[in-house]
């Protein structure tokens, strides 16, 4: 089989068998480096696993597959012309999270399509890490399904997944007594994009709650946790002052193991798969190269692999690094101004930059990855 000239002729080969042997390799390759390095610390007591989708706008008019579906951007919901990419990502309390899975559909997939199944072995994946402890899948209200849901309970973990309001909810939230609200603060202020003001404090309760009564046989009891903020009147400035509170709700349905608070504050930090979606668009998926649908479908799982390796590197590098993003680490650790110097048949020098700030990060790496080099005179 001769090499392919290009990249873009070696991805239009891979059909999409190739691209769930790619996937394979992903977990493989995850499970391996999880052994030889820190990636997961506290992997054996807690471990996370965040499912979410991204529709990436592609503009050739020839993209296999592409098709109009939902996004935000800048907190507004746009109907863009793209393809969807579904990732599952895994962390820790103490861990930056890395990428259990990928899945490329096509743009006008709804987010739950295929879940499921993603959920599924996402679970085992992490397993397969070293996360022996407790794991708990984090979803959005798009995966609110009693498919979603069921398949995390028979992985053998524990969903939490946002609930849309709908009569069934919100008759359970009003069936919460007063006395049962419990204040919370917050360590920092966030951003309400329907207030369009910053929020530090909400009030939070509990409820036993059955979903998915209308489905016969697929009924799943939980808890229901919901957060309520006020919801301020924006014209009290001009004399309209409120005469009684007047909430905004936000359920989560799930079966953590946690208490009430410390379950809703876990769910909050689902938006930790966001940093992961941050870092492919300015990285491998600022774009999807191809106008051949697998060929996208194998660079989203080569993605996958590469910001893996990375987030290897990060770990064994230094601590700062074991969090930082991947483009920092590609910035100080990979795109290095070095010189290559060849000696006779074989022979390789590579001299860094003299009084480089990132030395000893860089030669922590290199001596965890190829043990110490020799020394040249």
């Amino acid at each position: 089989m001769r090499a392919p000239s290009t990249l873009g002729s070696f991805l239009r080969s891979f059909t999409w068998g190739n691209v769930l042997q790619l996937g394979k390799v992903n977990r493989l390759v995850l499970a391996e480096l999880a052994r030889r390095a820190p990636l997961l610390p506290g992997k054996d007591v807690l471990a996370f696993i965040d499912i979410d989708s991204q529709q990436k706008r592609v503009y050739g008019p020839k993209k296999q597959g592409a098709g109009f579906g939902h996004t935000k951007i800048q907190g507004k919901s746009l109907l863009v012309r793209g393809l969807n990419a579904l990732v599952a990502t895994i962390s820790t309390p103490l861990g930056a999270p890395v990428i259990a899975g990928t899945r490329l559909r096509g743009g006008t997939a709804n987010s739950a399509r295929g879940a499921a199944s993603f959920a599924t072995e996402a679970v085992h994946t992490a397993r397969a890490t070293g996360c022996t402890g407790t794991v708990v899948v984090r979803m959005d209200s798009a995966f609110y399904s009693a498919a979603a849901c069921g398949a995390v309970r028979r992985a053998g973990a524990f969903f939490s997944v946002t609930v849309a309001m709908n009569p069934h909810v919100r008759a359970a939230i009003a069936a919460i007594p007063e006395g049962a609200w419990a204040p919370i603060q917050y360590p920092r202020a966030i951003w309400d994009d329907q207030l369009r003001a910053w929020v530090s404090d909400a009030e939070v309760a509990e409820i036993p709650y059955t979903a998915f009564t209308s489905m016969k046989g697929k009924a799943i009891t939980a808890r229901l946790i919901v957060r309520r903020v006020k919801d301020l009147n924006r014209r009290a400035a001009a004399g309209q002052d409120e005469l009684f509170d007047v909430w905004r709700y936000h359920a989560v349905f799930t079966d953590s193991p946690f208490v009430m608070l410390q379950a809703e504050e876990q769910h909050r930090d689902h938006a930790i798969v966001e940093q992961v979606l941050a870092d492919w668009a300015s990285g491998p998926l600022a774009h999807l190269p191809s106008g051949s649908f697998p060929a996208n479908a194998a660079w989203l799982a080569l993605a996958a692999i590469s910001h893996n390796l990375l987030r290897a590197a990060g770990t064994l590098a230094s601590l700062a690094y074991a969090k930082a993003r991947g483009a920092t680490i590609r910035a100080d650790l990979i795109d290095v101004a070095a010189r290559i110097a060849r000696h006779g048949r074989g022979h390789i020098t590579l001299h860094l930059p003299e009084a480089w700030h990132h030395e000893a990060e860089w030669m922590n790496l290199l001596q965890a990855a190829t043990g110490p080099p020799a020394r040249t005179a």
